[in-house]
């Protein structure tokens, strides 16, 4: 496979000791091989745990590895949005930290995103707890009466986005979960080409899941009206 010229890729973490340093490990070598010139990303959502101790060890072992972190921890959007605002080149990339997602299946979406604004993975079989099928489901709905949106699997935590694609929808508000959905409906609105390709979803083996959380669920909520009346206002 052709290298690209330059790969920003970046990982959000909260409280996952048990798998930052085995995710960025096993990045390394598959960024060397995809790009000329790469970066990697830890993003430390403020962790009570040993990630950030972990993370920053990493980052002085290898000079393509940094670390971006915030305290006290505050939610899955603003642990995207801090990798947006770290990431320096002109691809980007980003997993979830939790090792569900094999990262070498990054190569389906460097072969789609030459023609695509962004490439959004959709997972062949998700390999979640029933809460967080239904809780899919509920979402695929909300989103298609609120925003007019239907992707496969709007909340799949794998997403290659090119650098000024990525311009034209920030800047982002959501600090929670409805972050994949301000994407989503914001690309909507900028007219962006999204292209989704299949990936692998493994079972989750060390540290917790918080998408079904009752406080989780309500803070979507909130912040997906106040999505729906930024984009009514005309705010982007």
């Amino acid at each position: 496979m052709k290298k690209i010229d330059e790969l920003s890729v970046f990982f959000p973490f909260w409280n996952e000791q048990e798998n930052v340093e085995t995710v960025v490990k096993n990045a390394i070598p598959i960024a060397q091989k995809i790009a000329k010139v790469w970066e990697i990303i830890i993003v430390d959502d403020g962790s009570s745990d040993n990630t950030l101790k972990i993370a920053e060890r990493l980052a002085k072992e290898n000079k393509n590895v940094a670390v971006a972190s915030h305290q006290p921890n505050r939610g899955y959007g603003a642990a995207l949005k801090e990798g947006f605002a770290k990431a320096k080149y002109n691809t980007i990339v980003f997993t979830d930290g939790d090792r569900q997602f094999d990262f070498s299946e990054v190569s389906k979406f460097l072969d789609k995103i030459d023609k695509a604004d962004m490439v959004i993975g959709y997972r062949e079989k998700r390999m979640d707890q029933p809460v967080r099928h239904v809780l899919m489901m509920l979402l695929k709905i909300w989103d298609f009466v609120f925003f007019g949106i239907y992707q496969r699997d709007i909340d799949c935590g794998f997403k290659m986005f090119k650098r000024k694609a990525l311009n034209k929808i920030l800047p982002l508000y959501s600090e929670g979960a409805m972050i994949t959905t301000e994407i989503l409906a914001k690309a909507k609105k900028a007219k962006l080409k999204i292209v989704q390709v299949k990936v692998t979803h493994l079972p989750r083996k060390y540290g917790d899941q918080s998408g079904g959380n009752l406080r989780v669920v309500i803070r979507a909520i909130r912040e997906s009206f106040n999505l729906w009346k930024e984009l009514k206002n005309g705010r982007n």
